[in-house]
């Protein structure tokens, strides 16, 4: 694999994690090994700015990178935000 491809799939992981960890969350039947799925997406989505700075730092900054390292910060912040307003909704 070339770096172009390895620093796109390494910016991946976070966007893709906020994503599974969205959907872990709003799934209606809950079991062990989903909480788990979730803790980890949330842990990977959280290390989205790591992540960005690995793409950048493998590849350095073509157009494709720097957009998937935006979306990268944007799904760290998606998942925080996300997990701020659950607690004050449910008051945990």
């Amino acid at each position: 694999m070339n770096k172009k491809s390895i620093a796109i799939i390494i910016e991946l992981i976070p966007i893709l994690s906020a994503i599974i960890s969205t959907i872990c969350i709003k799934l209606t039947y809950q079991s062990e090994i989903i909480q788990y799925i979730s803790m980890i997406t949330v842990v990977l989505s959280l290390l989205g700015f790591i992540f960005a700075i690995i793409g950048k730092k493998i590849y350095g900054y073509s157009n494709t990178v720097k957009v998937l390292g935006i979306l990268d910060v944007f799904s760290t912040i998606y998942i925080i935000l996300f997990y701020t307003i659950v607690v004050f909704i449910f008051g945990l």
